[in-house]
């Protein structure tokens, strides 16, 4: 699963969706976006700050959900990005990550990007390298966006009071 894919997580082809309460899904988003960043190693800089938010899947809207964390490293020298983004290809496997994407993408910058899908739980992580914007002036980061599949809220939940 991927983050454009994250809806069809709850398909007909899928397993049915977990139950599971929005603040334990949201608790185990940002776990996942913490591992991520210490799976990164950049220890200087910058983190976004926030944490995962509500989206409804489309599939039930009122009773499935998934959460999106979108953060980004920045203010690092792009050279040492580019060796936190290196560490992360090489430590996501390890960590129980399957990638499904690397390489760059179609801007005009081929900014590095990677799409890992986790072998333990519904998530997935679109994580791309920033060296440099179209006019050179953009700052360089690392952008990461951590997405579950689509999980059901336990009965009585209002899902609108989440979002």
């Amino acid at each position: 699963m991927n983050t454009e894919n994250a809806n069809d997580a709850a398909s007909e082809s899928s397993p049915k969706p977990a139950t599971l309460a929005v603040d334990k899904a949201r608790a185990k988003a940002n776990h996942i976006s913490s591992q991520i960043l210490d799976m990164i190693g950049i220890t200087e800089g910058q983190v976004t700050q926030g944490g995962a938010g509500v989206s409804p899947c489309d599939r039930d809207p009122e009773h499935l959900y998934l959460l999106r964390h979108p953060w980004s490293v920045y203010e690092v020298a792009p050279e040492k990005l580019k060796v936190g983004f290196q560490r992360l290809r090489e430590q996501l496997p390890k960590n129980g990550w399957k990638i499904v994407d690397y390489g760059p993408d179609t801007s005009a910058n081929k900014n590095l990007e990677l799409t890992a899908d986790s072998e333990n739980e519904p998530f997935s992580v679109d994580a791309s390298l920033h060296i440099t914007g179209s006019s050179g002036k953009k700052q360089p980061l690392i952008l990461v966006h951590v997405v579950s599949g689509c999980y059901r809220a336990p009965e009585g939940t209002d899902l609108s009071k989440e979002y």
